[in-house]
């Protein structure tokens, strides 16, 4: 007898309006946890008269801690579900910001951002990968650039909002709003959208309801996954080189969007300087659709290359300085790249890693990569205050760029030469796995 053929769907598939729930998730999590910690730092030093040394030593302590804690958030979303992860990090995220406004000590200034950092690991790239994973396979690529775009819109809406509403009303004032703000929106949204993928659903260009697409190769095993080897991902030349890369990238990305606006005012002045940040802004949207509209079909290694070289070129536009038109055209290529950086590595996993452990391997790559890119506008302001400008940043930027683009297509190549990444094969359970 022949098999009833599916029931078809009514309604939409449930994993869009996950992606809904975690842009709005990245829209306040890098808005008030990322973004916002430049107005942060602005804004009790007029109050305080602290100096900004001091402050900047508390935001990279903020970011080391929450990197600290992303290498638990794959075994954390596990256990407790993303709805009680994402709420216990977002009340700690509104919780730490609020706690800003009352402090009065330089020390209180650490504790603040202390309780801050829950809810940038439960809110920030890892966070985002994770509550995606589970509800697109061939489409991941585009549901997580979807979702990560929030990041950037962070930037453009919930930073800004906090300026004026400082303007306007004042720091404590202000930050209460925009926590406020945060609460009514993400915790009704966890609650509502935020639950566990039942049985059937699926999306449709998973089960075969839109026609096949050419995909990189997948390691596809009958067999569960071999139990987590944190020594065995480590050893693995895949899981290294995508580490060392997209590290070395942040860093130089995360420390260039620092120094941005200190390079290009003396040069473009105050409002060509604005309009180059919102350039950059708007083109790591742009760049971050662009991709996630191709790269579910591509070697994501070699979509990572291309994005690296991108960056690179931009980068090298800047520290020509040609002229007023060649630096805004250096800011958008690089701001092309930059969304990318943050959503590629979760999609290179996806290729490379067991299903079953993509959650702790992310945690795994977020949580180096944070620890790196703490350093970028640190190490960018020594190269500056050494050589009295920012040209030989700018090459250090370059090169390190360079550097990462060879890095990310090492297996790629070493493949070519019959050299096998033995660790990787041992975890994956076979050594015919996906390269």
């Amino acid at each position: 007898m022949e098999a009833p053929a599916p029931a078809a769907r009514t309604g939409i598939y449930h994993g869009w309006l996950v992606v809904g729930a975690a842009f709005l998730i990245a829209l306040f999590g890098w808005g008030i946890g990322f973004y916002g910690a430049g107005i942060y730092l602005v804004a009790l030093h007029q109050r305080h008269g602290w100096s900004t040394a001091d402050i900047s030593s508390a935001i990279a302590s903020y970011y080391l801690l929450g990197a600290t804690l992303i290498l638990f958030a794959g075994g954390t979303f596990e256990r407790f579900g993303a709805r009680r992860v994402v709420s216990a990090g977002a009340t700690a995220m509104a919780c730490g910001a609020v706690l800003l406004t009352f402090v009065w000590r330089p020390w209180h200034v650490y504790v603040a951002f202390a309780v801050m950092s829950v809810g940038w690991a439960a809110m920030s790239g890892a966070a985002i990968n994770i509550i995606i994973a589970p509800w697109f396979d061939r489409r991941r690529g585009l549901a997580i650039s979807l979702a990560l775009n929030g990041a950037s819109a962070g930037g453009v809406v919930i930073a800004p909002l906090l300026v004026f509403l400082i303007g306007r009303l004042d720091f404590a004032a202000a930050v209460c709003c925009v926590a406020a703000l945060m609460l009514t929106i993400v915790l009704p949204t966890a609650a509502f959208i935020l639950r566990h993928k039942r049985p059937g659903e699926r999306d449709a260009a998973d089960d075969g309801c839109e026609p096949p697409r050419a995909q990189p190769p997948v390691p596809v095993r009958a067999a569960p996954a071999p139990p987590w080897q944190l020594s065995t991902v480590l050893r693995s030349s895949h899981f290294q080189s995508m580490s060392a890369s997209f590290a070395l990238g942040l860093m130089m990305q995360v420390g260039f969007l620092t120094h941005q606006v200190a390079y290009l005012s003396p040069i473009l002045g105050p409002i060509a300087t604005a309009w180059a940040v919102s350039l950059t802004t708007s083109a790591a949207v742009a760049g971050r659709l662009l991709v996630g509209l191709f790269v579910d079909r591509c070697d994501r290694r070699v979509v990572a290359l291309g994005n690296f070289l991108v960056q690179a070129a931009g980068t090298a536009l800047l520290a020509a300085n040609p002229s007023a038109q060649m630096l805004f055209l250096g800011c958008i290529l690089f701001g092309l790249g930059v969304g990318n950086l943050v959503s590629l590595p979760g999609l290179i996993v996806q290729q490379e890693f067991p299903q079953q452990h993509f959650s702790r391997v992310v945690g795994l790559i977020v949580a180096i990569n944070q620890f790196v890119f703490a350093f970028g506008p640190g190490l960018l302001g020594f190269l500056q205050q050494a050589t009295g400008d920012y040209t030989s940043a700018l090459v250090a930027c370059f090169i390190v760029e360079v550097t990462a683009a060879m890095i990310v297509i090492f297996p790629r190549v070493s493949h070519l030469f019959g050299k096998r990444d033995k660790s990787r094969d041992a975890f994956l359970g076979s050594p015919d796995g996906a390269s």
